[in-house]
């Protein structure tokens, strides 16, 4: 029998005139997709989401999440987005004379979380088969730009999986911010997951720091999560800390 190639999924592209490049997109479909179809499902959109990075592993947990004996999670279309600069993408303006001669390149987030608004999200509604549920993980940096977006854009996404979130940047000035979800006329209804690991004092303290941040909020409004992996580091942390966050999104 002759061999066949093993297809995951999708790779799609989206110019952007935010960022000035086109983008790289691994698509996952869930078992059943039909654009005639009138289902509809929620998106999980994955930064560092190239082939050789994260979107493989998380793609299989998600197919794992959905067998019908597991029934963790929705079915549920991923975005993984293939990184060109992970530095330049995740990270705000920093006042560090040392990172801005280290890292030349960083401080554009902004930038990719307009993209994220207003070419990615709406390209993603009108070209798949997509409901209103959107979930967004970052790990590291992306977990940075995660937080981000949870601190100045909360409606972009209304579920978070935000681990070992790297708060550390530009003395951790992203904490001092006063978030938008605790203002008042906030009602979105958000679920937000914080993990960290063995990571060291800096970016545990920082985790827990954004964990009390996030309990402040009306419960009705913003429902929040906190694991500590006290077995995992930075490198083995990730697997494990998305598929925790899906069993409590479920619990919710």
């Amino acid at each position: 029998m002759a061999t066949r190639p093993f297809v995951l999924g999708l790779i799609d592209s989206i110019p952007s005139k935010e960022l000035g490049e086109t983008r790289t997109l691994n698509i996952y479909l869930p078992e059943g997709y039909s654009r005639d179809s009138i289902a509809r499902y929620p998106v999980i959109y994955l930064l560092d989401g190239s082939a050789d990075e994260d979107f493989i592993h998380i793609a299989g947990l998600i197919q794992f999440a959905n067998f019908s004996w597991i029934n963790l999670l929705p079915k549920s279309i991923v975005v993984g987005i293939a990184n060109v600069d992970r530095r330049r993408d995740f990270t705000y303006p920093t006042t560090i004379e040392k990172d801005k001669r280290d890292y030349p390149t960083t401080g554009h987030s902004e930038k990719f979380i307009r993209f994220l608004e207003k070419e990615l999200q709406p390209y993603i509604q009108k070209t798949y088969s997509t409901n209103p549920r959107k979930m967004i993980i970052g790990q590291s940096l992306g977990g940075l730009l995660a937080t981000e977006i949870l601190i100045k854009k909360p409606t972009l996404f209304s579920q978070y999986v935000i681990v070992s979130l790297s708060l550390w940047w530009d003395n951790e000035s992203l904490l001092a911010l006063k978030p938008v979800f605790l203002e008042s006329g906030f009602n979105q209804k958000t679920d937000v997951f914080i993990a960290v690991g063995k990571e060291g004092k800096i970016m545990e303290t920082d985790a827990r720091h954004l964990r009390d941040v996030v309990k402040k909020a009306s419960p009705a409004t913003v429902r929040s999560d906190f694991h500590y992996f006290a077995d995992e580091n930075h490198a083995t942390i990730f697997h494990l800390a998305v598929y925790k966050a899906f069993e409590r999104f479920k619990e919710h």
